[in-house]
This record gives structure tokens, sequence and C-alpha cells, in this order.
């Protein structure tokens, strides 16, 4: 046989053909072109979960790191990054401060599909934006050697927000260490609930949100942080200041854990909402968190969540101490035991009717008897200070648990309660 005869395709199938022109804005795949290579046509995928894959195996795989990167760039009409070049079969890739943006960061996210040895990339200041974050979940969707990425401070906005938001909601990557930074201007809430990354996943993340200025929820439930990460838990909330909600329900967090928590709670000005519920506190535990809020003068606490701890009469006198410190705080806690267990029942006498008696006896309106205790006059007043004017005022006496169920009726679930939701609440 000639060595220089062209080969021919076995079938009229596989006549090879060349590949169409494509736009940046069109499937996130690079095809390069390996000599004497056969392509063979293969049926369109349905449902593909990423755009960003290799389309023809056979090429995939006689293709190199450098030349599928480089064609990736020419695909999206970028220049090449050399160090990229240079580094990208090593384990740790530092992209900060290239200048990427969205198209560079596509390319790539393009080279990075079927690399098996970066491990930790650095992209930060790179002007990668909402695009350049969409590209990178997709390819993470397809990498499952990534472990380590850095994207702080790439003006992610609240659509990058929200895209990474999703992909951590139903995360199949590798992926255990994603620093954000507070750079990234517009993520508020991040709901990380139900990830399994355990103590070492919540070190890395909670070393990201100490100084974090903007992040105001977060929920961590559900993850088996562990009292290891409780102490790192406790560290945030010393050093953060912007954090108002914090749900960490079901983490494996022992008393040992709560005293850590506490730690940060004594020195905490912005926390509102701690939910500790189903994790392994005992009474003890519980009253080292009380007494942290009691011990700091500038605490906001308002909701105190341990409804599946049994607590004790001495807990309850203790209590008392730390509500009229903080008038604003709710501790929600399974029950009482002793004798004061059997009193509870009658401090639930319906509140709506008590207040609606004296707005009668009185001939005004229960709305207006509301407003009238909000500094603003208006009918929407925040949940805490809702909380402590009602404990406060003595016109129509109420106990705790019966401000509790007036604030369930009237709760916006935004941290705001409204007293014309009384239009369509019956006593």
């Amino acid at each position: 046989m000639d060595d220089d005869k062209p080969l021919q395709p076995e079938t009229e199938d596989e006549t090879p053909t060349e590949p169409a022109p494509q736009s940046s804005d069109e499937a996130l795949y690079c095809e390069a072109e390996a000599p004497q290579t056969v392509r063979k046509v293969k049926p369109d995928r349905e449902n593909s979960e990423t755009d960003l894959e290799i389309e023809d195996n056979e090429k995939f795989f006689t293709t190199g790191q450098k030349e599928l990167y480089l064609e990736a760039c020419k695909l999206v009409g970028v220049v090449p990054v050399s160090y990229f070049i240079r580094n990208m079969e090593e384990s740790y890739v530092n992209l900060n401060h290239h200048g990427l943006g969205p198209r560079g960061t596509k390319a790539i996210a393009i080279a990075l599909v079927s690399n098996t040895t970066v491990t930790k990339l650095e992209l930060e200041d790179n002007g990668i934006t909402e695009e350049g974050i969409l590209s990178l979940v997709e390819m993470l969707q397809e990498n499952y050697y990534l472990q380590e990425m850095n994207i702080s401070n790439n003006q992610l906005g609240l659509e990058g927000a929200r895209i990474i938001s999703d992909f951590l909601e139903t995360n199949t990557s590798s992926i255990w260490n994603l620093e954000l930074s507070a750079t990234n201007v517009g993520l508020t809430s991040l709901d990380l609930s139900w990830n399994h990354f355990h103590t070492r996943g919540a070190v890395a993340l909670c070393n990201g949100l100490r100084g974090n200025v903007t992040l105001t929820k977060l929920d961590l439930s559900m993850n088996g942080l562990g009292n290891e990460g409780a102490l790192a838990l406790g560290e945030v909330l010393r050093l953060n200041s912007c954090l108002v909600h914090l749900d960490v329900s079901g983490n494996d967090i022992s008393n040992e854990g709560a005293s850590k928590i506490s730690k940060g709670l004594e020195s905490n000005e912005s926390l509102k909402v701690l939910k500790l519920f189903l994790n392994p506190i005992s009474v003890d535990g519980a009253l080292l968190l009380i007494l942290s809020i009691k011990r700091n003068p500038k605490s906001r606490m308002e909701e105190l969540d341990i409804s599946n701890v049994l607590v004790s009469e001495q807990f309850m006198k203790t209590l008392d101490g730390v509500y009229a410190v903080h008038p604003q705080l709710d501790v929600v806690f399974k029950g009482v035991q002793g004798p004061s267990a059997k009193n509870t029942i009658s401090l639930l006498t319906n509140p709506m009717k008590l207040i609606q008696s004296y707005a009668d006896q009185h001939k005004v309106t229960v709305e207006d008897f509301l407003k009238s205790l909000n500094p603003t006059g208006t009918m929407r007043m925040s949940v805490g200070e809702f909380q402590k004017v009602m404990i406060e005022q003595n016109k129509v006496p109420l106990n705790r648990y019966q401000v509790r169920e007036v604030i369930k009726r009237l709760d916006e679930k935004t941290g705001m309660v409204n007293f014309s939701f009384l239009k369509t609440v019956k006593p």
C-alpha cells in the first residue's frame, strides 16, 4: 500500500466533513483537528446536561491538552495565556489578575473539561461576570479532578450568585473549597444544605466567611460539620459583622460544639437568627448559648432555635435573666422538665382574643393598637422590635409563648411582621 495515499472512508456516511464555524454564543465544545483521523457521524444527544463536551471521542483521545486549549481560544476569539499553557499539567494553576474576561474564562473551561491534573485553580480578579461563571459551572459538571477554586473579585452580580447557588444545590463535582470573597457583589443568601462536605469543607468555607461583608443568610444544615466545624463557625461569628441568619441544624454538634459557637456569640453584633435544631445538645449546652448572649450587651439575637432540647426549671430562671437584658430574644426549646411543664398550657390563652378584647374596650381596631406600639406608626416592623415592644407594653400583658403566636400570624417570612395580615386572620 502506498503510504502517501489518503485514507478512504469505508462507507458513504463516514465521509470527512469540515467543521462549521462557531461563535462564542454557540455550544461550548471544541474539536481540534488531528491528522489522518476519521470523523464519525454521531447522532445528537438529547437532554445534554452541559454543552462543554467533546463531541467526537476518538478525536478527544488524540488531541493534546495544549492543542485543545489553543483550538478553544480560536473558537471564542481570545489570545491564549502562555502561563496556562506552561502549567496546565501542574496540580496548581494561578491565573489571578490575568484579565481573562468571560471569553477567556470560557476557553480555560473548555480545556479543563478533560484535564486530570489541575486540582486547584486561582481565578481572582479576572472580570469573569455571570457569563464566565456559567462556563466554569458547566466545566465542573464534567471535571471530577478539580477540588479547589478561587473566583473572588469577579463582578459576578446577582445572576452569578444565582448560578453558583443552583450549582451548589445539585453539586455532583469534586469541589470542596470554593472561595467567593466579599468582593463578589450581590451574594447575600447562600443555601449549602445537604451537601455533606463535613469538617474539612466547613473549615474551608468559614475561612472565606470571616471577612465577608455581603452574605447575610447562610444555610449549612445537614452537612455533618461536627464540633470542629462548630469551632470554625464560632470564629466566623467572632469576626464577621454581616451575617444575620445562620442555620446549622442537623450537624452533629454537641455541647462541646455549642461551647465553641458561644465564644463567637459573646462578641457578635449582627446575627439575629441561629438555628441549632436536631443537634445532640443538652440543657448544659443550651445554658452556654444563652449565657453568651447575656454577656454580649450589643447582641442582636432575636431567635435561638434549640427546639429538640428539653430544658430544666433552672434553665428557665436563667433565661428570664437573659430576657431582661435582651427583650427582643426568643429561645425556642422542646419543653420544660418538672412542674413548670404543667403550667405551660395555661400560658397559651389565645393572644389575639386578648388583644381584640382590649381593642373593643377602647373602641379602636387591632391594627390601630399595634400601630400605636410602632415608633414609626406604620403597618410593618421587624420581628425583633415587635417582640420587644409586645413584651414591654403593659396594655395587654402577654407572655413569650403568646407573643410568639402573634408573630406567627403576622410574619412575612422576611424578618418583618405586617399588621395588615390581620384582615385575613381570625382571632
